[in-house]
């Protein structure tokens, strides 16, 4: 008899377990050697906590906090739905006077709603950093830098990173006069990437030399030298910061990025640049991340920060699908030159 188990979850049995374990290893080894010390947070939180850091999606609500109980004294208790927030509650709390930048790590799994029939994981293992203090361009760099390099670390080196700018439509949209729920209907149609939905809306606020040229913006995607190609003052104001940041980039992980100028994220607390990466065979995103400049500053220190999350098994599944089926793994969690996690 087969009983069943919740949607978005999983049995992991011993062999995957070995293999996950290494994966995790590398990580952990690549994160410590760029001085990244690991923490690890309560699986649950206060629900108020969660909701006073703001996690209001931009796209859909499926990263809200959805699993949620009542302690003893009448508090409501939440599951994380990512490791940002908590991490930003422990750094205004006990890193408040730690010298500058703070640079932690973590493994942890963490709880999402999910919606029927999309396949999404409920319960996901995220192993990720969380650089806070570090401001600007600079930040951004080395939390790509380290990113490159964990992909690198655990045997993924055909991995591109995509990076974009949450805060480019936003200026975009200051710029040209689209305010309130013309506003938020195209930042959600963004979010969703749903590109007819965004065209809809846009052409629906904006005549249309306005509408050609936000759909022409968020529909760009290539390799650093498109930011070349950009012909309007307006979008070329915005998109100073993304041109900083790229000149900040040594050229192997410049390399490795992918400009996607159309690019935004669900959660809504990022404020600058933004990131997911996608790996070969894989149809979604395996991880991101992003710049949250005001997020630290609801728990008590205001600091610059940006971060990124692995999801663990969406690593191991491009691992085995980049080797059609022959990744083996040992037991060190070192990556050989031919990409096998493994000894």
């Amino acid at each position: 008899m087969t009983l069943p188990i919740p949607s978005g979850t999983r049995d992991v049995l011993p062999e995957e377990m070995r293999e996950r374990h290494a994966v995790v290893a590398a990580l952990r080894e690549l994160f410590d050697t760029h001085g990244y010390g690991e923490v690890a947070t309560p699986m649950v939180e206060y629900a108020s906590v969660l909701d006073h850091a703001g996690l209001a999606a931009v796209g859909d609500d499926a990263t809200r906090p959805r699993f949620r109980t009542v302690d003893e004294r009448g508090e409501t208790l939440a599951l994380r739905t990512d490791m940002t927030v908590p991490i930003a509650r422990l750094v205004g709390s006990r890193f408040a006077d730690a010298e500058l930048p703070i640079r932690l790590s973590y493994v942890a799994h963490c709880y999402r709603g999910v919606r029927p029939g999309r396949g999404e994981s409920r319960e996901l293992l995220q192993a990720g950093i969380e650089l806070c203090g570090a401001p600007g361009p600079d930040g951004v760099a080395e939390a790509l830098t380290v990113l490159v390099g964990a992909l690198d670390a655990v045997g993924l080196p055909g991995a591109r990173v995509a990076v974009g700018d949450a805060s480019l439509f936003p200026a975009l949209l200051d710029a040209v006069g689209i305010v309130g729920s013309a506003r938020a209907a195209v930042m959600h149609e963004l979010a969703t990437r749903d590109m007819v939905g965004l065209e809809r809306e846009v052409r629906a606020a904006a005549d249309e030399v306005t509408a050609t040229m936000l759909l022409e913006i968020a529909s760009r995607r290539g390799e650093p030298a498109l930011l070349d190609e950009i012909a309007d003052d307006r979008a070329n104001a915005a998109l100073a910061g993304l041109r900083e940041l790229v000149a900040k980039l040594d050229q192997d992980v410049a390399s490795r990025l992918i400009l996607d100028l159309g690019l935004t994220r669900k959660l809504g607390y990022y404020t600058g640049a933004v990131f997911e990466v996608y790996a070969p065979g894989q149809g979604h995103a395996i991880g991101g991340g992003g710049r949250y400049d005001d997020l630290l500053g609801t728990f008590g220190r205001p600091l610059p920060a940006v971060g990124f999350a692995l999801d663990v098994d969406a690593l191991h599944t491009a691992l085995v699908g980049t080797s059609r089926g022959t990744w083996r793994v040992g037991w060190t969690g070192a990556a050989d030159r031919d990409g096998k996690v493994g000894s």
